[in-house]
C-alpha cells in the first residue's frame, strides 16, 4: 500500500487505533517530532494492533518467529509538536503469508493528517533465518475481518 495518500477506505480489512503523546525528546531544535521517531511510532501501532487481537509479538517471538521489517515508506504532511495527543491508526489490509503488511495514518488532536506510511515486515524462523509462513493461529484471528 502506497505511502503517498491517505490510507483507502476498504471493507475487508483489520484496523487499530492507539494514541501517542509527543514527548519533548522526540522533537528537533525545530520544535517537531523528529522524522526518525515516526517509525517508532509505526512500532507502536503495529504491536498495539496485534495485542488488540490477542496475539502480541512476545507471543509470536515464543514460537520461535521473528518479524524483521523489509521495507517502510513514509509521507510528511504536516509537522506534530510537542505534548500533542496523535492518533495512530493501524491496517492490515491483507492475510499475511510470508509477509505482513501495515498501512499507518497519523492525526493530530484537530484531526489534521500529520504522515502515513507503509511497512512490510517478514516471517522468519529464529533458529535458520529463513522466511517461513506466518503463523496459522495469527491468520485465523485476522480471518474474521476479510470475509
Amino acid at each position: 500500500m502506497p505511502a503517498s495518500g491517505v490510507l483507502p477506505n476498504f471493507r475487508a480489512m483489520f484496523s487499530h487505533q492507539t494514541t501517542v503523546r509527543v514527548r519533548y525528546a522526540e522533537t528537533d531544535k525545530m520544535g517537531y517530532v523528529y522524522y526518525g521517531t515516526y517509525a517508532q511510532y509505526f512500532e507502536v501501532g503495529r504491536v498495539e494492533a496485534l495485542r488488540s487481537l490477542g496475539f502480541p509479538y512476545r507471543t509470536i517471538e515464543e514460537q520461535g518467529i521473528m518479524l524483521p521489517v523489509h521495507d517502510l515508506s513514509v509521507t510528511y504532511h504536516k509537522p506534530a509538536f510537542y505534548d500533542e495527543l496523535l492518533t495512530l491508526r493501524t491496517v492490515i489490509a491483507e492475510l499475511p503469508s510470508v509477509r505482513i503488511r501495515f498501512a499507518y495514518e497519523v492525526r493530530n488532536e484537530r484531526e489534521d493528517l500529520i504522515t502515513n506510511a507503509a511497512t512490510t515486515l517478514v516471517f522468519v524462523d529464529a533458529a535458520t533465518m529463513r522466511p517461513r509462513r506466518a503463523p496459522a493461529d495469527l491468520v485465523e484471528r485476522l480471518r474474521p475481518f476479510f470475509t
